[in-house]
């Protein structure tokens, strides 16, 4: 049997501790009785780093240098997106900044 994914930061570096399962990524816990919430109108809900829940045009801030693959752009700690746009697929959040357009984790960011 294997461990469910976080429902936090969709990763699945989970484990289970005693009742609950906890993620080694994000620091999650929920308890393992709980069945995993299904989205039954189709509209996933995005969360920041903060479990604030975001929305198209919100303005969000990086809380942890990126380094933008193939590339030798840094993204720095606390620059501030403003108006991003919400996708499908793992990287969640869609925005333009100085150093170019970029596909986000919303697990990096929080709301500003």
């Amino acid at each position: 049997m294997s461990n469910p994914a976080c429902p936090q930061c969709t990763l699945e570096n989970t484990y289970p501790d005693g009742a609950n399962y906890v993620c080694a990524d994000c620091g999650f816990e929920w308890p393992m009785d709980a069945a995993p919430a299904a989205d039954d109108d189709g509209e996933a809900v995005v969360k920041d780093a903060n479990g604030n829940v975001l929305q198209n045009g919100d303005s969000v801030v990086l809380i942890k240098d990126l380094k933008v693959k193939g590339s030798s752009i840094t993204l720095k700690v606390g620059t501030k997106v403003k108006s991003i746009r919400l996708v499908g697929g793992d990287h969640e959040v869609d925005c333009k900044m100085d150093a170019g357009n970029f596909m986000l984790k919303a697990c990096y960011l929080k709301k500003a």
